[in-house]
């Protein structure tokens, strides 16, 4: 669906975004990562056609953001951070707004802009001046702009800004039910979201990707190895033995016992190793009943915090 090959922009001397290539598959969710100034809002200007590129393509469904602009952001809904909207509208005034622009017509206008509305939970606010809303449901009337059109593309960057954690999950599980249907881009400093919401994530640094795979890949890729965290119930001797004989265990540690008749064990397997089922096999035949297996895999935040730190050391 989004095809970006050697994207290259550059302002001056200063290379914002450096020859990238990436493709987003349809129905997918992408999470766009970066340290500020590293090239995520450049690089979704350049493929909502707000900008343009100084070499290389950016394509939407096969069709050159450059070259057939209106083509292409017919298929494009963006929030950018700060939504545009116009304060002195009222909500139902604005959206009618945006159908204008984008061209909607037809009887299904109205009723879509309901559905839409009805989405982002502003259907309350739908009569009142978008200058008087709070940062949050300005945040909504932004996102409902976007979906107007139904278009096949959805760029969000930042879209639960100034929401509070209630609305963030709602609006987390709306791009999810999003997902279904188009294909997101989303771009967030909140990274437990990207890592709840996403599918797939791209790191970018100082204009380069720095890396592009599913978290839970990124996680092993980097870590070197599976590591688990676990609370078996019996006794630590016969439960340290019986994991140490199962095949590709690397490390394997005892950390007490932080519940009665239980020992708590971390367990690091070789590369590439799913130790999970041998685990869960071997103590159900001894008998000895697993109350927890958590995994230890690097988290996104410490994924970004070491591919973005490699990249200033070795720059």
């Amino acid at each position: 669906m989004i095809q970006v090959e050697n994207l290259t922009k550059r302002y001056g001397q200063h290379v914002a975004v450096d020859a990238i290539d990436f493709t987003v598959e349809t129905g997918e969710i992408l999470g766009f990562l970066g340290p500020n100034g590293a090239g995520k809002t450049t690089t979704m200007n350049i493929l909502t056609g707000y900008i343009s590129a100084t070499e290389g393509k950016a394509m939407i469904n096969g069709i050159d953001v450059l070259e057939q602009p209106e083509e292409a952001k017919k298929m494009i809904g963006y929030l950018p951070e700060f939504p545009p909207l116009y304060g002195d509208m009222i909500v139902t005034e604005y959206l009618d707004f945006v159908s204008d622009i984008k061209g909607v017509t037809g009887s299904d206008r109205k009723k879509s802009m309901e559905k839409i509305m009805d989405l982002v939970k502003i259907g309350d606010v739908r009569g009142r001046l978008i200058k008087n809303l709070s940062k949050g449901y300005k945040q909504r009337v932004g996102l409902a702009q976007c979906l107007i059109g139904n278009p096949e593309v959805l760029i969000l960057d930042e879209p639960t800004v100034g929401l509070d954690p209630k609305q963030i999950i709602e609006i987390r599980n709306l791009i999810k039910d999003l997902g279904k249907d188009h294909t997101v881009i989303l771009s967030s400093h909140i990274l437990p979201e990207v890592s709840a919401v996403c599918e797939r994530v791209i790191i970018i640094n100082k204009g380069k990707i720095v890396a592009s795979d599913t978290p839970e890949n990124l996680s092993k890729g980097l870590a070197g190895s599976s590591k688990l965290n676990l609370r078996i119930a019996g006794p630590e001797k016969q439960i340290m033995k019986a994991i140490n004989e199962l095949p590709g265990i690397q490390y394997l540690e005892s950390q007490g016992s932080r519940e009665p008749g239980t020992i708590d064990v971390v367990v690091e397997a070789d590369p590439n190793v799913d130790i999970r089922r041998p685990l869960f096999n071997a103590m159900s035949r001894a008998s000895y009943p697993i109350l927890m297996m958590k995994s230890m895999d690097l988290t996104l935040e410490e994924i970004f915090l070491q591919v973005t730190t490699q990249e200033k050391e070795v720059g």
